[in-house]
């Protein structure tokens, strides 16, 4: 915009506008470029032992450091030499003030939890989390993984008021046996991730072998042509030729079959917002049938497939009942026919930039009318609410690998340290936004507390 227009419009004189345009552009120039350089002194930082010791607690936890890597910054940044056994001894000192915060936690609203094991070297750590909150709840090292072990650490999380509505594992022996002796009323589900990869592996696999037994055939026909051009084609390669080619055929139609009894089993019968539980029964029975009848021995994988499948159903498939139960109480609330509380739940396996998405939605707007907002609310917490596989506690698996590469052995002070850390800190960013800067804990409470290292008795510096 002109300067004589803009000195019109405010009933100013153009000298005026020139001078603001003169003080704007100094402070963007201080601002942007620091005329001062880089050794300006920023503030000062007072330096106490409890300062340094809070500084060993973070770099440990936040920058995933090593005991030996602490000890080179303190000695070349701040020119304070410790010992390896020094910042062992401050973190043992956290690791026992943190052990006290998580035995204090009440666990009574963990309404489902997700239970893994993962390996250090061989030592297994259990692991249980909150499928809600994410809050871990479980991080323990064990010499074994049987009945008895997982047994006793659940009786330990019940007498803290561990009481879930149900449990979520892959199928491990010793985890799913332990709960049933610790807890015989809680049912425990099967992950979806788990078989579904299986499944993938088997697709993957049988696509690598067509893809072999057609570079076969290519080669045989190659030899077969070069034979013929000097005069010395033999019976046998004919036949090597026809053995590959009907090799080659009888591999991809069971190819074409297999994936597509896998993209039934992923968008039919193991999508969250789909048929009923008797539906999907009858689906699993099938796709479980058709693989049988194509197991001619060939193949192991396709064996434990199907007979994972076979062994697996009712955990697998119970997340359903549970929707079922849900979408059948939305019903009753509302007052609203059940077809309708499906169609509003299929809309959700529709992405939200398509047309169809829209058109189905409009089309249940004007049919529902004042009630479709409330139905789209209750359907939208239902499938929320409804867990089918423990990502989460991969997830947390995947964090903790972070650290367990540090050291050779673990303590379960020292993982009672990170339980409580990753308990305590806040997420910094979440695809879901009611978690993007909360903590875990917080998040399991629904109340706010204290920065993770106040709770253990530091007081966090803050510039004047």
């Amino acid at each position: 915009m002109p300067i004589a227009r803009i000195a019109r419009k405010n009933q100013v004189s153009r000298k005026f506008v020139y001078e603001q345009e003169g003080i704007a552009a100094q402070a963007l120039e201080d601002t942007f470029l620091d005329s001062k350089g880089d050794n300006e002194v920023l503030f000062h930082l007072p330096i106490t032992k409890t300062w340094l010791f809070q500084l060993i607690l973070t770099l440990a936890l936040i920058c995933h450091s090593s005991y030996r890597g602490v000890v080179e910054l303190l000695r070349d940044l701040l020119d304070w030499l410790i010992s390896v056994g020094t910042v062992h001894n401050r973190l043992q000192v956290a690791a026992a003030k943190a052990e006290e915060i998580n035995q204090a936690q009440d666990l009574s609203t963990i309404k489902q939890g997700l239970h893994d094991e993962i390996f250090q070297g061989s030592m297994p750590v259990l692991t249980g989390v909150d499928a809600f909150s994410t809050y871990c709840y479980l991080l323990k090292a064990a010499e074994h993984r049987d009945e008895e072990t997982w047994g006793w650490y659940l009786l330990e999380l019940q007498a803290r008021g561990f009481d879930p509505d149900n449990t979520i594992a892959d199928g491990a022996k010793g985890l799913r046996a332990g709960q049933k002796a610790a807890m015989s009323d809680t049912p425990c589900h099967s992950d979806v991730f788990h078989i579904l990869k299986q499944f993938k592996d088997f697709v993957l696999s049988l696509t690598r072998k067509v893809q072999g037994v057609t570079s076969s055939r290519v080669d045989q026909e190659e030899d077969i042509i070069r034979a013929q051009l000097a005069q010395e084609p033999t019976r046998s390669m004919i036949s090597k030729w026809v053995h590959l080619n009907r090799r080659e055929k009888r591999l991809f139609t069971l190819l074409k079959d297999v994936k597509t009894l896998f993209q039934w089993m992923v968008h039919d019968v193991l999508e969250l917002a789909d048929p009923t539980l008797s539906v999907r029964q009858e689906l699993f029975d099938f796709i479980k049938v058709e693989l049988q009848q194509r197991d001619d021995g060939e193949f192991p994988m396709m064996r434990k497939l199907w007979k994972a499948l076979h062994n697996q159903r009712d955990q697998l498939l119970a997340f359903s009942g549970v929707l079922d139960q849900k979408l059948a109480e939305i019903t009753i609330r509302l007052d609203m026919p059940l077809a309708k509380v499906r169609e509003v739940c299929l809309l959700h396996r529709k992405q939200t930039t398509s047309n169809a998405y829209w058109e189905k939605w409009n089309q249940l707007h004007q049919g529902l009318s004042g009630k479709f907002y409330y139905l789209m609310e209750a359907a939208t917490e239902a499938l929320k609410q409804t867990s089918r596989a423990s990502s989460l506690v991969e997830n947390l698996n995947s964090r903790l690998r972070n650290y367990f590469f540090l050291r050779r052995t673990l303590g379960n002070s020292y993982l009672g340290l990170l339980q409580y850390f990753l308990n305590h800190r806040c997420f910094m960013r979440s695809e879901i936004p009611e978690r993007e800067g909360k903590s875990p804990k917080e998040l399991l409470t629904g109340e706010p507390h204290s920065h993770w290292l106040e709770l253990l008795g530091f007081k966090r510096f803050q510039r004047a």
